[in-house]
């Protein structure tokens, strides 16, 4: 029998504690062995959980606990999370955890302590898909080109709205609030940072990279408008927020933002709150992995698995795929400044003679080719600028942006999104 201490019975652990019961039967035919949870940490014992396991506010109790086999670590945050983690692995427990944030900054920490010990996190990645075990076990004969995904429901909810039905940002993330896909302070996933965490997991499994959120480039959905949405389906795109992994030489674009992408790619076509990611491979070619990112059930899903996965072994392998350098040689990461797209951008300027011509000659100035150019009139004498590039590098885009907000006759910053 296999005995689980979970640390953090909120949504997620209750469900972890459900679905262990509730599916006992077949978890044991698949397992090898009885699974059962021994206890829960809660902040707060009064709450009802409905669940009939023992509960404690100490994470002692299960840290100490020598008859507990599995740690699942559901705290969220990453400083206190981290610290239980390592004292779990120091005691030679097996650990499972949902929790991104820790494993954006302490996965190679972790992945040293852990060494032959099972430790697994496939919930912390797009919730119910099993994109951690595709990318360390199914795909591990292949060069990873590139990972481009889905990552965060919240912002992928409001990008549909806006695109099919119309509606402005500000409208559509009240509506995301009230329904409660955003929370009050939404910054965590329409700023991009949610997708950036899992991004960075991705990426050090596809190809070793230690990064923290900090060396990367991070933005979010928050600038755009309907306009841009319309230039976009004008032109044949769709715009979604991106986490993307892109192999270059021996360096490695790693980035999320706002992005115009081809309607007929598959990715373009994930509507609602749901997740999905595209992985090429450099001999199976692009796979795709679709499914629920969040929610109770989906995310403990994954966490059982990951359950199961130890129950049957005893030990994992390596925790991030791999013992020795990726590729034979140690990656770097390719510094943003240096990343090459295609732009589109939108530029509000006063509606009068001679301004186009001088933008034109600023993009020109700056190295930049002008693929598509349209005006629309906006309010009080002004006219918006839609402007699609030819590839150009990142760093002349920011340099001819701060070029531009300077001008009297641009009246706001320009807008820009990349284009995939």
């Amino acid at each position: 029998m296999i005995k689980v201490g979970i640390i953090g019975v909120g949504t997620v652990g209750t469900s972890v504690a459900q679905i262990l019961k509730d599916n006992a039967d077949v978890i044991s035919a698949r397992a090898g062995t009885d699974i059962v949870v021994k206890s829960g940490v809660v902040k707060n014992l009064s709450k009802e959980r409905g669940l009939d396991i023992k509960l404690t506010d100490n994470v002692d109790d299960i840290l100490n606990d020598p008859e507990i086999d599995i740690v699942v670590e559901l705290m969220g945050g990453v400083e206190e999370p981290f610290e239980v983690v390592k004292r779990a692995l120091s005691s030679g427990k097996a650990v499972v955890t949902a929790n991104k944030a820790l494993l954006a900054y302490h996965r190679y920490e972790l992945a040293e302590l852990a060494k032959d010990i099972a430790f697994e996190y496939e919930a912390s990645v797009a919730g119910g898909i099993p994109i951690i075990n595709a990318l360390r076990d199914g795909l591990s004969a292949n060069h990873i080109e590139s990972i481009t995904g889905i990552m965060n429901g919240t912002s992928n909810y409001m990008m549909t709205k806006m695109t099919n039905d119309g509606i402005g940002y500000d409208d559509i993330l009240k509506e995301a609030q009230d329904l409660g896909y955003a929370e009050a302070d939404p910054t965590f996933d329409v700023g991009g940072f949610d997708a950036a965490h899992k991004l960075l997991i991705l990426a050090s499994i596809a190809y070793g990279i230690d990064a923290k959120p900090e060396d990367i480039l991070i933005e979010g959905i928050d600038n755009v408008s309907q306009e841009d949405i319309q230039f976009a389906k004008e032109f044949g795109y769709a715009v979604k927020l991106l986490g993307i992994a892109k192999k270059d030489g021996n360096e490695v674009e790693l980035r999320v933002h706002a992005a115009l992408i081809k309607q007929e790619e598959m990715i373009a076509k994930i509507d609602g709150v749901m997740n999905a990611i595209s992985v090429v491979g450099d001999k199976v070619g692009e796979t795709l992995y679709y499914g629920p990112g969040a929610g109770g059930d989906a995310t403990a899903s994954a966490v059982v698995a990951n359950i199961i996965d130890i129950a049957r072994s005893g030990k994992s392998t390596p925790m991030l795929g791999f013992d020795r350098p990726m590729e034979g040689k140690k990656l770097t990461l390719k510094p943003t400044a240096n990343i090459q797209s295609k732009y589109y951008l939108r530029i509000n300027v006063s509606d009068k003679a001679g301004v186009l011509a001088r933008i034109t000659k600023i993009f020109e100035e700056h190295n930049i080719s002008v693929e598509t150019m349209l005006q629309r009139s906006a309010a009080e004498g002004s006219a918006n600028l839609l402007i699609s590039t030819h590839i150009a590098v990142e760093k002349d885009i920011q340099n001819m942006i701060k070029e531009l907000e300077s001008l009297d006759f641009v009246k706001s910053t320009p807008v820009m999104i990349r284009i995939i």
